[in-house]
C-alpha cells in the first residue's frame, strides 16, 4: 500500500510539473510533440492535434517532448523551425522552463491551503506563534527510535499518548492523564529507576480509533543504566480555518518550507564540498516510501502535507544550475544572452546527456544507501 501511495503522489507531482511546461509552451506557439504519463516503453498513445498523449510502462511521473528543446538539424533549420523552442525569444524560453517549477510551488500552496480548510494537524507551538486555536490537542509520537524500548513494546509513529503511570503504585502522582511533553519527560526522568524495583511502566494510547495499553518492564525500559523510552513527541492538534485565512496560512507555510528546503540543500552541498557530507542526511525513493507509511498512519491531512513537501523539494532541485535540470537549461540561456550567440549544439547536448547520467548514478547511490538503512 505504501508503495502504491508513493507512486500516485510522485505521478501527480511530476505530471503537474510537466503540465506547466506543456501549457506555457502551447501558449507561446511552441510545438509539443508528446505528453507522456509514465516513462517508456510506450503502452498506448493517441494523437490529438499535433500532440500525442501516451501511457507508458514505468509509472514514475511523466514527460513533455517539446520541439526544439533537444537540439538537432530539424528543429534548428527545418521547415517548422519557427515553432521550435530554440527559435523563440529568450524570455519565452525562460518562462517555459520556469513554468514547471512554478506549478510545483502552486500545488504545494493549494495542498497546504486545502489541508487548513479540511483540518490540518499542527503543533501547539506553531499555532501559538501563528495566532489560531487548535482542536483535539494530543501528545503524539512523531517517531520511534530503532531498537529502543518503545519500539520493542510496539509503539508507533502516530500513537496518541493519553496516560502514563506506574500501575503497581497507589500514589496518585504516579498516574498522569493527558500528559504534555514536559510532564512525560519529567515522569520518565524521576521514576525511571523505580521500574527496576518492581514498578512496571504503563502507557495508554490511541491508535486509529482504538485505545490500547502496554506495560514496559526493566529489560525493555532501562538501557545503559539510563531511563529512556526512545520516542520523539509533540503536542499536535487540528487547525481548521476559513477559506481566506487558509490560503493565507497555506502561502506562509509554502514560503517557510521553501526557505527551509533551500537552507537544507545549501548545507548538504556545502558539507559535501568540504568533505563533511554524509549520505545519512539524504533520502531517496526507497526511504520516502517509509515516510509515506508514517504519514499514512497519521492520517490523510499528513499525507497532503507530505505531498506538498515533496512538491517544494522537486521544484527547488529542478532549479539547480545543473545540466539536464531546468536550472541547467536556464544557465545555458543566460550564457547565450551574455555572449550574444547560441551555444554549440554538440556541447549543449553532450552536457545534458552527461548531467542526466550523473543524476541517474546519484539516484542509484542514494537508493543503495536507503536499502542499506533497512538492514
Amino acid at each position: 500500500m505504501n508503495i502504491l501511495i508513493f507512486i500516485i503522489i510522485l505521478l501527480v507531482l511530476v505530471l503537474v510539473h510537466e503540465f506547466g511546461h506543456f501549457f506555457v509552451a502551447k501558449k507561446f506557439g511552441i510545438r509539443v510533440d508528446e505528453f507522456g504519463f509514465g516513462f517508456p516503453p510506450k503502452l498506448w498513445g493517441k494523437k490529438f492535434g499535433e500532440t500525442e498523449y501516451t501511457i507508458n510502462l514505468l509509472p514514475l511521473g511523466g514527460f513533455v517532448k517539446i520541439f526544439g528543446e533537444t537540439l538537432d538539424e530539424e528543429n534548428t533549420n527545418g521547415p517548422d523551425r519557427a515553432r521550435s523552442f530554440i527559435h523563440k525569444p529568450k524570455w519565452q524560453q525562460a518562462v517555459v522552463l520556469v513554468a514547471g517549477v512554478f506549478m510545483n510551488f502552486l500545488l504545494a500552496w493549494f495542498l497546504f491551503s486545502f489541508g487548513f480548510m479540511s483540518g490540518l494537524p499542527t503543533s501547539v507551538a506553531q499555532s501559538q506563534s501563528a495566532g489560531y486555536t487548535l482542536e483535539n490537542v494530543n501528545l503524539v509520537i512523531v517517531s520511534v527510535m530503532a531498537d529502543s524500548p518503545a519500539a520493542a513494546a510496539g509503539l508507533q509513529s502516530g500513537d496518541k499518548i493519553i496516560e502514563i503511570s506506574l500501575p503497581a503504585s497507589s500514589d496518585s502522582n504516579d498516574h498522569i492523564r493527558d500528559p504534555n511533553p514536559d510532564e512525560l519527560k519529567n515522569f520518565i526522568t524521576t521514576r525511571g529507576s523505580r521500574v527496576s524495583e518492581g514498578y512496571p511502566l504503563g502507557i495508554s494510547y490511541i491508535r486509529g480509533q482504538a485505545e490500547e495499553s502496554i506495560t514496559l518492564v526493566d529489560e525493555l525500559y532501562i538501557k545503559t543504566g539510563q531511563p529512556t523510552l526512545g520516542i520523539a513527541m509533540d503536542e499536535i492538534g487540528t487547525a481548521k480555518l476559513g477559506i481566506f485565512r487558509a490560503f493565507g496560512e497555506g502561502l506562509k507555510y509554502t514560503l517557510l518550507l521553501t526557505k527551509a528546503t533551500f537552507l537544507g540543500l545549501y548545507n548538504i552541498i556545502k558539507d559535501g564540498l568540504s568533505g563533511n557530507g554524509s549520505m545519512e542526511s539524504i533520502t531517496g525513493p526507497v526511504g520516502l516510501v517509509g515516510v509515506v507509511g508514517d504519514a499514512y498512519q497519521f492520517g490523510f491531512a499528513y499525507l497532503l502535507s507530505f505531498a506538498a513537501l515533496i512538491s517544494v523539494n522537486l521544484a527547488i532541485i529542478n532549479l539547480l544550475p545543473f545540466p539536464a535540470l531546468d536550472g541547467g537549461r536556464l544557465l545555458f540561456l543566460l550564457i547565450e544572452k551574455i555572449k550574444g550567440s547560441p551555444m554549440n549544439i554538440k556541447v549543449v547536448n553532450a552536457a545534458n546527456s552527461m548531467g542526466f547520467i550523473i543524476l541517474i548514478l546519484l539516484m542509484l547511490l542514494v537508493t543503495y544507501h536507503d536499502i542499506i538503512k533497512l538492514f
